[in-house]
């Protein structure tokens, strides 16, 4: 079965999410814990917690399919050391706050060498800091994301992640997300070379490993290297695409979020991926 959704909004309180997500007609939802783009994080109350914890219940979502997300200032990665753990300090935070939630995924971009370090050094640091949160944690599965290969970005070719996984050394706790338009602009010809790329995907990982994707039309072209999404049907993958993936068990009972770029065509790309689905209950 197929779980689809967004990455919904948190404004006015994390306990709106859920309900964000049922507004659109998601089975799944993706989401950030806190504001992404600031160092600091007022502790989650347990008025809130509980209130999350009942909206999610009402929507008929499954804690498996919610897919949280890490904010955007931190780089395991960073070659200043002051500056990493730093990082690190609010990843563990993140993470600690998805259990407190009551769920288990965090995604997260890998991190960036920022052209100081070189590539191998970047990821022995990646994976030192998932080791740290691993410690700091219960249950949360750290979830790679793969990404584009924009700027010193590490992540952009599946070995570079099987290499931090294997740093890591705790398999349990570690995933994978696929972007769709990230592997696109990083050069993996998801669209008229589908099979090859789900071959290479399963040849390294297995599709265990898949925790979770992103459905993200793309602006870039093939191995462009830019991190720019577009609506479904609107760039350069088109829908056949996205069709694949919804006809392809490998892809099912895992979170598929879309991160488009017009939250107004939520609701009609949600409804269009679902009709591609052989023998979806309700649809």
């Amino acid at each position: 079965m197929k779980y689809i959704g967004a990455h919904v909004s948190i404004a006015g309180g994390i306990e709106n999410a859920p309900v964000n997500a049922g507004k659109i007609g998601a089975k799944a939802f993706a989401m950030f814990t806190k504001n992404q783009r600031q160092w600091k994080t007022k502790p989650l109350e347990d008025s809130h917690i509980k209130a999350f914890k009942d909206n999610l219940k009402i929507s008929g979502i499954q804690k498996e399919h919610v897919l949280c997300h890490d904010g955007y200032l931190i780089n395991l990665g960073n070659p200043d050391k002051d500056k990493r753990q730093k990082s690190l300090d609010l990843f563990i935070v993140e993470a600690q706050r998805v259990e407190k939630l009551g769920l288990t995924l965090l995604n997260f971009h890998p991190g960036s060498h920022l052209r100081l370090i070189s590539e191998n050094r970047c990821m022995e640091l990646i994976a030192d800091g998932i080791k740290k949160a691993i410690a700091s944690t219960d249950n949360v599965v750290f979830v790679l994301e793969t990404t584009a290969g924009q700027g010193s970005n590490i992540g952009h070719t599946f070995e570079q992640l099987a290499r931090i996984i294997e740093l890591v050394n705790s398999v349990e706790r570690m995933g994978i997300c696929i972007d769709t338009c990230h592997i696109f602009a990083a050069g993996y010809d998801i669209k008229d070379d589908y099979e090859k790329v789900m071959s290479q995907f399963d040849k390294i990982f297995g599709f265990t490993m898949l925790k979770g994707v992103h459905l993200n039309d793309s602006k870039a072209k093939l191995a462009q290297k830019l991190d720019r999404h577009h609506s479904l049907g609107m760039g350069h993958l088109g829908w056949d695409l996205f069709k694949n993936i919804m006809r392809d068990s490998r892809f099912d009972n895992i979170p598929l979020i879309l991160e488009t770029i017009d939250s107004d065509l939520w609701s009609d790309e949600i409804r269009r991926l679902y009709s591609f689905v052989p023998d979806e209950p309700g649809q």
